[in-house]
């Protein structure tokens, strides 16, 4: 087996990312500590929009959506005007072709539950309704509905899975042979340090037209709850479960993977960025090629880092390099390839400070294809 590890340090601002269902930011007790934490979804439904937003990735792009039939049936309706009366029949009937025994809403043209699939498949399904010239039994829902099944769109759905349906897996519960095992793991992201539990912003907004009336008093009053913390956050791809899940497509498999670590040390997730812009980058990132099992780093911060002089940073980049060497040297594993990407001022803070020597940093896109390569060299030898 081949693995890709992705391990981020982040330094995020006074922010809400990931609340709890009281608004509050989600948080874990970790080391005896409470710790700040952004859920592993809200960091991997971040890479999914960020995919779609980019022209290189958004082929890569899935809807998940209750709606699928609605999708579909708006999507034949484009092509073929003609059919728009009867769309939810013919969305319905190709959803149910697709997964089999899903369940639909009544009387809504949705389904019981979330369904994964790739634009591209979409595009594809709605490409077969069009060319099965349904208009020709359009007044009979009940020969529409056989014409749909006899087209076994279940096949669309069993092969040619988007990038992000391959990455992140899919379970149809009502029809197992469409599940997907993902490829990548996503840790729930931790602070390296203990954080200040029930901070609150207080606000005030004024009423613009009060105002010019010379009223005093607020026309709104209240408060978000909010944290700052440095995040360790890690991901893992398993490379040959993506070729598995990609139908044997090694190169794209690679791209995907590279493109993948790209995305998930970029990309944020929303929550509460109108009101605190918390869109900082990592500090540090470090790129492991594992023949052995994917490892997280962890347990480095297990005794939370210590507010010094110097900063939070610095002392966790210490904690994370020093555990990796222990654990290489306490398993005899080394990753097969390594690569760091950090800036010249935290480079020259740790080793002027903390005593370690990191190894050279690397600029992220260089050290993506090295990556890339290390991959394609290991799991074709």
């Amino acid at each position: 087996m081949v693995f890709l590890d992705v391990h981020v340090l982040q330094s995020v601002p006074p922010s809400n990312l990931n609340r709890d269902e009281s608004g509050s930011p989600k948080t874990a007790v970790y080391g005896g500590v409470l710790r700040a934490r952004v859920s592993s979804q809200a960091w991997k439904r971040a890479v999914r929009d960020a995919f779609l937003i980019n022209p290189d990735l958004a082929k890569d792009g899935g809807l998940r959506t209750r709606q699928l039939p609605r999708v579909i049936g708006d999507a034949v309706t484009v092509r073929r005007p003609a059919l728009g009366a009867v769309s939810d029949a013919v969305g319905a009937a190709a959803t149910v072709s697709l997964f089999k025994k899903v369940k639909l809403a009544k009387n809504k043209p949705t389904t019981e539950y979330l369904l994964f699939l790739g634009h591209d498949q979409v595009e594809q399904v709605a490409d077969a309704l069009v060319a099965a010239d349904l208009e020709g039994v359009a007044d009979d829902l009940d020969l529409l509905r056989e014409r749909i099944t006899g087209l076994k769109l279940h096949e669309l759905g069993i092969k040619g899975h988007a990038g992000a349906v391959a990455l992140f897996g899919r379970m149809v519960a009502d029809a197992p042979e469409l599940n997907v095992d993902a490829a990548c793991q996503v840790a729930h992201a931790l602070s390296t340090h203990q954080v200040v539990a029930d901070q609150f912003d207080y606000f005030t907004a004024v009423d613009d037209e009060s105002r010019r009336q010379d009223e005093t008093g607020a026309g709104m009053i209240g408060t978000i709850e909010f944290n700052s913390a440095t995040l360790y956050r890690f991901a893992t791809v398993s490379l040959e479960d993506l070729v598995a899940n990609l139908d044997g497509e090694l190169d794209r498999a690679l791209d995907l993977t590279v493109a993948f670590a790209r995305t998930f040390a970029t990309a944020m997730p929303t929550g509460k960025q109108n009101t605190f812009a918390a869109h900082t980058r990592p500090d540090l990132i470090m790129l492991s090629v594992r023949t052995d099992q994917p490892v997280n780093l962890v347990g480095a911060f297990e005794e939370p880092v210590k507010a010094v002089e110097g900063g939070i940073v610095p002392a966790s980049v210490v904690q994370l390099i020093n555990y990796h060497g222990q654990q290489d040297e306490m398993y005899g594993t080394k990753p097969a390839f390594s690569a760091l990407t950090y800036p010249a001022w935290l480079g020259e803070r740790v080793h002027d400070e903390k005593r370690i020597e990191l190894a050279s940093a690397q600029p992220l896109q260089s050290a993506l294809e090295a990556a890339r390569g290390a991959l394609a060299e290991r799991i074709t030898t």
